[in-house]
């Protein structure tokens, strides 16, 4: 079938098929991933990029070209992880630019869109290094620019790009001494080629498929093969020394900031330089995006709270992850995972950024319509669940199948030799049950599973914190054991604009929904340690609530805190959550606000116009 022109369905299709086939080869990525450090992860890490593109498109409808290609880079940059994520994203947002306000490419614009992207991704690194997926993309579009006068078809074209992209991918060796020494190709370029193959494969109408071929190159004629080097397929990051000094810093750093006032993003790399090397900055509209190898991701992170509000931070020991592989080595194991894989549940009410940034598998409780059901943040998102609220529309909700659980699960071990949950609180959800259940059934991977005893972003902030202990390397008895110490100094205080929620579920009495409806008086709940429901207090009118609710705080968070962070979840009034994020960092301090809309599953039960703050003490 010739294709003459590339619309926004046309890309759209093309970029999940790029996305699936992408995400299916991360163990043979994380196996040969040697540069720039050998720690295993560049596979994951371009999957749960590919992951958060492909999240993003099944829900797009655009026509143009360009609307998609935006939306395609937006996720990305979301959800970037490692240099080959960052350098993904860097390129489909240079591409997206390129294409501005284009419904259509012809095979000539896109050869100069790809020109595009790519130049802009060399001029925004401090130091391109060629031999990775820098040399394969420019490689791939100079011949994008030769093909597209022959070539008018898009599938000929396509077809031309792969080829040339194997090409280059084979000769990453003999332009990195790194690969040579291991006897391995680039695993970052070596995504790209296969995120090309995907859509080659889509265009063909093959099914996609993992490779089976062996990356691993013949050793030149008389040299002796490195150790281990079987045709088992042997670990080669294992097989590489850990580059001490070349690699000054220990911290791999990804930081996501949002503001309107944003530097641009040489003035963001010209500042941070000083802080470490393997610096990429991307700037895309009201969202920085920062990623570097450091000693000081404190630093890192203080700077961009100047710059704007910081959404998601992330600093993983790079000594850890490489200990991580020699261990897989020595154990004759051919893939490369971090100690520890997190699980959650919707409830938790985590932002989207947060879960993508630190690789958190959350499995979705239901909406139960009549005869249907909706999966939570993916048939169902919590804005499009405001606006059934405000049409009167009231689903019941259901916990997870052990189903639901046992494929997080399967995803979960693929990324961690071991799996850690935080599950919503077992006295509020039979939740927790069902994860047990599955994990019963489950033998990939061990388990271990955390009561939080709490929902929303109570739940929310635990599970952060088990991720960032993960990603300093504590095993997860340690880190179960430190989320039972952290949820005792924690808690959750909430409020309802109206008490028809709170009556339909039985948690109030009639007679009390009609008195406090009469005299205005609204509500203060709390969700204690012992995860208990309770009435702390109440306010006579809505301008009453946030003064009451500090100081319920105040008295419920020890003086002389360290460690402190605040979450503030909301139904239907973001105006409310960003009132309340400034009187938090007024009263305590430039503390850590996340903040984000409730969870239909929650919002359900809580109504228009609730909101809560949760609060977490770790030092």
């Amino acid at each position: 079938m010739r294709i003459a022109y590339l619309d926004g369905p046309r890309l759209r299709r093309a970029l999940l098929a790029m996305c699936e086939h992408g995400q299916r080869c991360r163990a043979e990525l994380n196996r040969i991933n040697v540069f720039p450090v050998p720690d295993g992860d560049t596979g994951t890490n371009l999957a749960l990029t590919l992951r958060s593109i492909s999240d993003r498109l099944r829900s797009n409808r655009e026509r143009a070209l360009a609307a998609v290609a935006l939306d395609a880079a937006d996720a990305a940059v979301l959800g970037a992880r490692g240099n080959c994520g960052m350098i993904f994203s860097h390129f489909l947002l240079g591409f997206s630019e390129s294409v501005r306000a284009r419904a259509r490419l012809t095979a000539l614009e896109f050869a100069e869109a790809m020109a595009a992207a790519v130049r802009r991704l060399y001029a925004a690194l401090e130091r391109p290094v060629e031999g990775t997926i820098l040399t394969v993309m420019r490689e791939t579009s100079e011949e994008a620019e030769r093909g597209c006068h022959d070539a008018r078809d898009f599938a000929v074209l396509a077809e031309r790009l792969v080829k040339r992209a194997r090409s280059s991918l084979a000769r990453t060796p003999e332009l990195l001494p790194q690969l040579r020494a291991a006897g391995v190709v680039d695993a970052g370029a070596k995504g790209f080629v296969h995120c090309l193959e995907g859509i080659v494969a889509y265009i063909n109408g093959d099914p996609v498929l993992v490779p089976q071929e062996s990356e691993r190159l013949r050793a030149p004629a008389g040299a002796a093969e490195a150790p281990g080097e079987t045709e088992d397929e042997p670990l080669a990051a294992a097989l590489a020394a850990y580059p001490a000094e070349s690699e000054r810093y220990r911290f791999c750093t990804e930081a996501l900031a949002r503001g309107d006032g944003l530097p641009a993003a040489e003035v963001v790399k010209d500042a941070l330089s000083r802080l470490g090397d393997s610096l990429i900055a991307i700037r895309a509209g009201d969202v920085l995006k920062v990623h570097v190898h450091t000693d000081a991701p404190d630093a890192v992170f203080t700077y961009l709270r100047s710059l704007g509000h910081l959404l998601t931070h992330k600093a993983e020991d790079m000594h850890v992850q490489h200990a991580v592989v020699a261990r897989a080595a020595a154990a004759h194991v051919a893939l490369a995972r971090r100690p520890i894989s997190i699980v959650t549940d919707s409830a938790c009410d985590l932002p989207e950024a947060v879960v993508r940034a630190h690789g958190i598998h959350v499995v979705p409780l239901s909406l139960v319509y009549g005869d249907r059901v909706l999966r939570d943040g993916l048939d169902i998102d919590a804005e499009g669940f405001v606006e059934l609220l405000r049409a009167g529309e009231h689903p019941g909700t259901s916990q997870p199948p052990p189903a639901a659980f046992l494929e997080g699960f399967q995803r979960a071990a693929a990324d961690g030799e071991t799996v850690l949950g935080v599950i919503l609180g077992a006295s509020l959800s039979g939740t927790l049950a069902s994860a047990e259940a599955a994990a019963r059934r489950f033998a990939d991977a061990p388990i271990r599973l955390v009561d939080s005893r709490g929902a929303s972003l109570l739940q929310g902030l635990l599970v952060l914190r088990a991720a960032e202990l993960a990603e300093q390397g504590q095993g997860a008895g340690e880190i179960a054991e430190e989320l039972g110490r952290v949820r005792d100094r924690s808690g959750l205080f909430f409020t309802v604009d109206t008490f028809d929620r709170l009556l339909a579920s039985g948690r109030v009495s009639r007679g009390k929904a009609w008195l406090g409806g009469l005299l205005d008086v609204k509500p203060i709940l709390a969700v204690d340690a012992a995860s208990r429901v309770h009435a702390a207090g109440r306010a006579r009118g809505r301008a009453n609530v946030l003064p009451r609710m500090l100081e319920h705080l105040e008295r419920s968070i020890p003086t002389a805190t360290a460690g402190l962070r605040f979450g503030v979840v909301h139904v239907g009034c973001p105006d409310v959550a960003e009132s309340v994020g400034a009187a938090l960092r007024t009263r305590f301090g430039e503390v850590e606000v996340l903040a984000a809309p409730a969870t239909p599953v929650l919002a359900t039960h809580l109504g228009l116009g609730a909101w809560g703050v949760a609060y977490q003490v770790t030092g």
